[in-house]
């Protein structure tokens, strides 16, 4: 899925120096290796704001998300020196998926030089891109007696935002001075950036007149579509310019154009042999990005939440030798490996980090159980719970046995995710389950399994299975294929071994189906995502960076090219890490 992602700033350190005014910010996104055989990649740099600690960029980069796959992004400030080398004002690196599971799909990080830098990511709606030029005429002059206006404008969509509607400002035109008839540059912006694909999305132009002290002045505004920005390079109407209700100029469209988008394409074509410009106003039912998906989810709140089953039957092998697959030593066993991987991107989406934790296959007091509670607590904190949860059941008297059964975990699992989910609608909110269970063979009833996969296919669940160890798993792969006619797909099985050696491999193989089946499992249930939750800096949580991993990253500024020299790598294999 793609994302859009942004950056601004509050109380920077001015680092200009001594009677050099106000530092002059800029910010270069750098999407870091976060994997094996990736390369650093620059995303791209904002605008600079002058004299300005507390910048609010609206330049937007955009990023392909996958789940399961880390992806990170170094955000470094620079002051801009006009003759000299640019300034560092700080750095930070944010994982993208701890902004989707963060309230209002946003982070924030505490810069060692001073200042917070904060980082928001959501769902890129729409596609295609818009070139639009824009020229004024008569504008009202702001600047005094003596010197003209230099004027620019900026773009704002209308978005839904704590207390209601408000603007957003998603472009801001490079400055033309002293000039009261200005002709602005031909500007291209992304649709999903400008309206969310939506051609009747309100657009409001603001014109100001450019002051060195960041402190621009009004020059007039006013509202118009995608829509209408196309009519109007159509037909040569103007539009005028609004100061408290009187108008104060006119704004032409010298260019309006779409690409990249279905519908306007094929219209394209039609028109491309006649008289009449290929520009026409479209339906906004023709961009529209349609269903929804997971981040629409994750973005109205709807947690994740992750119950963790265990295989203890006999074929695992006696966990006090070495070499078996529950031996605990100073380095974790791949039943260690694999749930702190999954767990750990899971748990990313889940704000009370709180996840039970079962077994099967073991034999307590001469009954062999099914599914039974790992650890003294029904829930336990975190992967470090979890996997305290895991080693305590070694103390537990437990006699390690079989036969190998899912059906009773499945079925626990569904009717806690179902319980849950309608425990959060009652309280406005929205919850989904993933089940992980970690076992080292195949099931002794493979039709008993289908047919509880097929039931628990209603409930708001999906369950995937790590096959751990060398035994033949081939019998496994009828989970992929449970469903039975017009029901939900919700198992995935993955065998640990294939990817035993990249811990990134493994979270994406195992949980790459999880969004789709999430999002089929609302639609076909009617329950839309929930208004995006909103956040204000005042009251969001600060992550404080000297905790957070180092990233050297050494990039060359040029004028039209910004080049990563050194580093960039953030790869830490978690299957590396002991216990």
């Amino acid at each position: 899925m793609k994302l859009e992602i942004s950056v601004h700033a509050l109380k920077l350190k001015n680092v200009a120096g001594a009677f050099k005014g106000t530092s002059d910010p800029f910010a270069i996104l750098t999407q870091v290796a976060a994997t094996p055989g990736t390369q650093p990649n620059v995303l791209g740099k904002t605008e600079v704001i002058k004299n300005n600690l507390n910048p609010h960029w609206v330049k937007v980069f955009y990023i392909d998300y996958e789940l399961g796959i880390p992806i990170k992004v170094a955000v470094n400030i620079f002051d801009e020196v006009t003759k000299g080398d640019n300034k560092g004002m700080g750095s930070a690196v944010f994982d993208i998926g701890e902004c989707l599971g963060a309230r209002g799909n946003v982070k924030a990080k505490k810069l060692r030089k001073g200042g917070t830098v904060f980082l928001s990511a959501r769902k890129a709606q729409g596609s295609g891109l818009m070139r639009l030029q824009l020229k004024g005429a008569n504008l009202k002059n702001v600047e005094g007696m003596f010197s003209k206006s230099d004027p620019f404008f900026e773009l704002s969509k209308k978005v839904s935002n704590a207390g209601g509607l408000t603007w957003d400002n998603v472009h801001r035109s490079p400055v033309v001075k002293n000039n009261l008839n200005p002709a602005w540059e031909t500007t291209i912006i992304e649709l999903s950036t400008l309206c969310d694909g939506d051609f009747d999305m309100p657009i409001q132009v603001s014109v100001f007149d450019h002051e060195s002290s960041g402190k621009h002045k009004a020059m007039g505004k006013f509202e118009t579509t995608v829509n209408g920005f196309i009519q109007a390079a159509k037909n040569g109407s103007t539009f005028d310019l609004l100061q408290k209700g009187k108008a104060v100029g006119s704004i032409s469209v010298v260019k309006a154009e779409v690409s990249g988008v279905a519908g306007v394409e094929d219209v394209a074509e039609q028109m491309k042999n006649t008289s009449i410009a290929p520009i026409t106003a479209v339906s906004s039912s023709v961009l529209s990005s349609g269903s929804p998906n997971f981040v629409d989810y994750t973005a109205g709140g709807c947690a994740i939440n992750v119950i963790v089953a265990i295989d203890f039957t006999g074929s695992n092998g006696d966990p006090r030798q070495p070499g078996t697959l529950h031996y605990l030593s100073s380095e974790r066993n791949d039943y260690e490996k694999a749930i702190a991987a999954i767990v750990s991107v899971l748990a990313k989406y889940d704000s009370d980090q709180s996840f039970p934790v079962y077994g099967f296959g073991a034999k307590y007091a001469g009954e062999v159980r099914h599914c039974f509670q790992c650890g003294p607590q029904e829930e336990v904190k975190g992967v470090s719970g979890v996997l305290d949860a895991y080693h305590k059941v070694f103390a537990s008297g437990l006699v390690m046995s079989g036969p190998t059964v899912f059906t009773e975990v499945i079925e626990t699992a569904a009717a806690k995710a179902q319980s849950s989910l309608d425990m959060a609608q009652q309280r406005g909110s929205q919850t989904y389950t993933v089940l992980l269970i970690l076992t080292d063979g195949a099931v002794s009833d493979a039709h008993a399994t289908a047919r509880c996969l097929d039931q628990a296919s209603d409930a708001p669940l999906s369950v995937v299975i790590v096959g751990v160890g060398n035994a033949d798993f081939s019998s496994m792969q009828f989970l992929d294929d449970a469903a039975g006619p017009g029901k939900r797909d919700i198992a995935q099985f993955v065998e640990f071994n294939k990817h035993k050696h990249n811990s990134a491999s493994l979270t994406s193989e195992t949980l790459k189906e999880v969004p789709t089946q999430l999002t089929k499992y609302f639609l076909s249930h009617g329950i839309a995502p929930l208004p995006p939750l909103q956040r204000t800096d005042s009251i969001l949580q600060i992550d404080d960076d000297d905790d957070e991993e180092e990233i050297d990253l050494t990039l060359d500024i040029g004028e039209d090219e910004i080049v990563v020299s050194g580093g960039g790598s953030s790869f830490v294999d978690g299957f590396n890490a002991s216990r």
